[in-house]
């Protein structure tokens, strides 16, 4: 085995795979390279539910070539009939000779069995090339499809002293362009967004995805325990993209019923004062919405995280300190804890220089 060429060929799969987050709704991003004798003859993306698998386009563009060669994939090849036919018995019927696959696939309904299937027909398969980077890829994937609840990444700019705003609420911009077109690439690549009521009280977003080249904009969630947001807020009235608002059994049914009449879902979770985030995680699991950019203000942001709700936190920081006390809203609030031992802590750090700016990212773990 030349390891350098297995490396090469699968890290362009996870390049192509990765160019495909967020438009593949709950299923995983994949890429498939088809080797054979030195030359790449097939490649493929799996670019959007229900449609044909990377493995089907890799070998569709091999065009019957691909008799002995390699495929190079970043997820097991599926072994079930789904909205498409397996994957594992297309490159069967094209006598592929070797497969390298980068993970398993942690659906219930492969979890080995594709693997097992290729070997089980004499194909040479070896698994765990890049395995670190591909499970990184479809985190969001092997959330959703374990837990049936999606896969949070809560966002936020703060200056360095931990601050959203000054006193007066003042915000534009904590943080620079280069971070910010990061943030819109974050949205582009997640399913939905979400914010709490405040913030739509107070600076009235749209919510969507700006970016040079046009992206995917998200479902707009909005957490309203009380059933606040006004009417003619740009996330109920511009169209551009769905619009959830997440409320309780207290609120106004004539609210209620006015923002249904506008478009608006709205999913009532717990009786009340409060939504039941929890409970509400499970309801938008149970609409396919896998992934989540929660964009939240204090309030939120440490409830979320405070519950158990985040999955991955993305901190942005400028070189600026503004004070205010507890007049200038704080990045998470929540009662917090009596030790330090029992802090939430941040897992497989990862730190990004943007100009002036700083992003650390990590996994929270108690």
């Amino acid at each position: 085995m030349d390891i350098m060429n297995d490396q090469f060929y699968m890290s362009l799969a996870l390049d192509m795979a990765e160019r495909a987050q967020g438009q593949t709704g709950i299923n995983p991003v994949v890429g498939c390279v088809v080797v054979k004798d030195g030359a790449v003859i097939g490649l493929g993306t799996h670019l959007q539910r229900g449609t044909g698998h990377a493995e089907v386009h890799a070998l569709n563009m091999a065009a019957g070539k691909a008799q002995g060669s390699t495929a190079y994939v970043t997820l097991e090849p599926c072994s079930h009939y789904g909205k498409t036919p397996p994957c594992s018995q297309r490159l069967i019927d094209e006598g592929v000779a070797r497969v390298v696959v980068a993970c398993e696939d942690p659906n219930p309904q492969v979890a080995g069995r594709g693997i097992e299937m290729l070997r089980e027909a004499g194909i040479d398969v070896e698994v765990g090339l890049l395995r670190s980077r591909a499970l990184r890829l479809n985190e969001k994937f092997i959330k959703y499809i374990l837990t049936k609840q999606p896969f949070v990444t809560l966002k936020s700019a703060s200056t360095l002293d931990g601050k959203l705003a000054t006193k007066t609420g003042d915000s534009k911009w904590i943080s620079n362009g280069q971070a910010r077109e990061i943030v819109h690439t974050m949205r582009h690549r997640h399913q939905g967004i979400m914010v709490g009521v405040n913030t739509v009280i107070a600076d009235n977003p749209s919510l969507t995805t700006r970016m040079e080249v046009p992206g995917l904009h998200p479902i707009r969630i909005v957490i309203d325990s009380s059933l606040r947001i006004p009417l003619e807020s740009a996330v109920v009235t511009d169209g551009q993209a769905p619009t959830i608002v997440v409320t309780t059994a207290a609120a106004d049914p004539a609210h209620k019923a006015a923002l249904e009449a506008a478009g608006v879902t709205v999913v009532v979770s717990g009786a009340g004062p409060r939504v039941d985030l929890q409970a509400a995680m499970v309801a938008l699991g149970e609409m396919e919405i896998s992934s989540i950019l929660l964009e939240g203000g204090g309030t939120l942001n440490g409830s979320m995280l405070e519950s158990g709700l985040v999955d991955r936190v993305v901190l942005f920081f400028a070189p600026k300190i503004v004070g205010g006390g507890s007049q200038a809203a704080g990045t998470f609030e929540f009662p917090g804890v009596e030790q330090m031992k029992d802090a939430v802590l941040l897992e497989g750090l990862e730190v990004e220089v943007l100009g002036d700016n700083v992003c650390i990212s990590g996994t929270p773990v108690r």
